[in-house]
């Protein structure tokens, strides 16, 4: 089982102005714009996410510091493995090119994700 960094989640009312910033104070890039109005941003090397609260989400959603996002190469042995250390899981479900992701509450309410590599 392998695992990266796949990027760091930052939730705002108002992310443009969040990630202008970011831009313009700390010499962050911005790599893409969603059709939702949220910003992938290179903050150094750190890929980081600004959002507003995403509506296709059904975990509850908190201002500021969100998630850490993980990728993984083994996604049900992850699962499993989290499960069995006490995770609790929040949602189970999809995204594009069908990779399967799941939101877990780790300790102290910390929201964890992680993401299916498919490779090819």
């Amino acid at each position: 089982m392998a695992f990266s960094l796949n990027h760091v989640h930052l939730k705002t009312p108002d992310p443009k102005a969040t990630a202008d910033w970011y831009v313009q104070n700390l010499g962050a890039t911005v790599t893409s714009e969603a059709a939702n109005g949220g910003f992938r941003l290179d903050l150094h090397g750190l890929p980081l996410n600004v959002t507003d609260h995403i509506v296709t989400q059904t975990h509850p959603q908190n201002y500021g510091f969100e998630h850490i996002a993980i990728d993984t190469t083994d996604i049900e042995g992850t699962v499993e493995d989290l499960k069995n250390g006490g995770a609790t899981v929040l949602e189970e479900t999809t995204v594009g090119g069908g990779r399967r992701v799941m939101f877990f509450e780790g300790p102290q309410g910390i929201i964890l994700e992680v993401l299916e590599v498919i490779d090819g």
